[in-house]
């Protein structure tokens, strides 16, 4: 099923500020919130939905993404967004700061509030995939090999080396967060922090993996097989989400980003969705008319040459291009002739030529059009 519109699912309109997408978000999440909506699935969706939308549009670099190439030039590399590939605690750690105070809803529906234990994050990575034209136009599965912090195999990831060597931090009392009270001239006052002795996280490891130093993570290669829409162009970046660097202790993995570069075409020059070529042709097969075979992506098409044509005529070979990133329709292949003149000739050629060169049919004659131009400059400097 196609995704909706990111703007449509907040309610906003394409040039909303950022003040309106943080109110129309936080809007939605009440609404869709499953505190509000027990055992309901759709509500479930609509929740996760949103805050997918708003994780794109609060981003300034993937809004630009978003805004030039939609849902291709975020997910399509990946097959999954934000929302549909986090669950709710990944959402409530990410967005929880949108209504202030630890908790999701600060405990506003009842419910006692959500934990507010710091979650860790696993960094970007960003790396660059060279693709043909064919590439480009058809679509294509890239495995790529990249070096990044993994998962550790031997606490698989917990950081722990039996993986359940954990302990209730005792300062904050498994919450990830201390509490002051502060008396002021305003009465007393109380703020939250993170705990300094588990680092927000509500536990501590009573006895480390070796291999990874307790961090649940070590540096490996892993081969990541991403699948690249047709349409893509230089430039464009694409995110697999999950992908980047994995998370200290089972935290979020960060996000791995694909920048695509073109590889140079031998004989076709890219033009946003249209394709360009040049073809030269001889003088005796301007004038008398000839057959071609001109490059495509796929394969040479056979292209019929008129007598007569004009150095500079464009013949446009519809639907030869690349097709649009978005799905709407395909460029066209536009070929320019050029007429190829011979800097050297035989004896022979030259007595051709010189009787050619005196006669009436190879004296210019300039179109009624093109005359009426000359006229009018003409009366213009008179």
């Amino acid at each position: 099923m196609s995704k909706r519109d990111y703007y449509e699912v907040l309610g906003v309109s394409k040039s909303a500020s950022e003040a309106e997408l943080k109110k129309a978000y936080r809007k939605k999440a009440i609404q869709f919130h499953p505190d509000k909506n027990p055992d309901d699935k759709q509500a479930e969706e609509n929740f996760k939905e949103a805050a997918e939308a708003y994780e794109v549009l609060s981003n300034p670099e993937k809004r630009q993404r978003y805004d030039q190439f939609g849902h291709a030039g975020m997910g399509g590399a990946s097959g999954g967004g934000f929302g549909g590939g986090m669950n709710m605690e990944d959402i409530f750690s990410h967005f929880g700061d949108i209504f202030g105070g630890g908790s999701f809803f600060g405990g506003g529906f009842g419910g006692g509030g959500r934990s507010s234990r710091r979650v860790n994050r696993g960094s970007n990575l960003r790396v660059k995939v060279k693709l043909t034209l064919k590439e480009i136009a058809e679509g294509v599965e890239k495995k790529i090999k990249v070096k990044k912090y993994i998962e550790c195999n031997s606490c698989n990831g917990s950081g722990a080396k039996d993986g359940s060597s954990f302990s209730t931090c005792s300062t904050c009392n498994g919450s990830g967060q201390v509490t002051r009270v502060q008396n002021t001239i305003l009465g007393q006052m109380q703020t939250a922090s993170t705990c300094p002795s588990c680092n927000g996280e509500g536990k501590m490891i009573t006895n480390k993996c070796t291999s990874c130093a307790g961090e649940g993570i070590v540096r490996d290669e892993e081969v990541i097989s991403i699948n690249i829409p047709a349409g893509v162009a230089e430039g464009m970046q694409l995110s697999v989400s999950g992908k980047g660097n994995a998370a200290r202790r089972g935290g979020i993995n960060g996000d791995l980003l694909i920048l695509i570069q073109e590889e140079e075409h031998p004989e076709l020059v890219r033009d946003e969705n249209d394709l360009l070529y040049n073809l030269f042709i001889s003088i005796p097969d301007s004038i008398l008319g000839t057959a071609v075979e001109i490059p495509t992506i796929e394969n040479k098409v056979k292209v019929k040459i008129d007598g007569g044509t004009q150095p500079g005529k464009i013949l446009r070979l519809r639907g030869k291009g690349l097709p649009d990133v978005n799905g709407y329709g395909r460029g066209d292949l536009l070929v320019k002739i050029n007429v190829w003149v011979p800097n050297n000739v035989s004896k022979e050629e030259r007595k051709v030529l010189e009787k050619l060169q005196s006669s009436e049919s190879f004296q210019p004659k300039p179109s009624s059009q093109e005359k009426s131009f000359f006229k009018k400059v003409r009366n213009f400097f008179e």
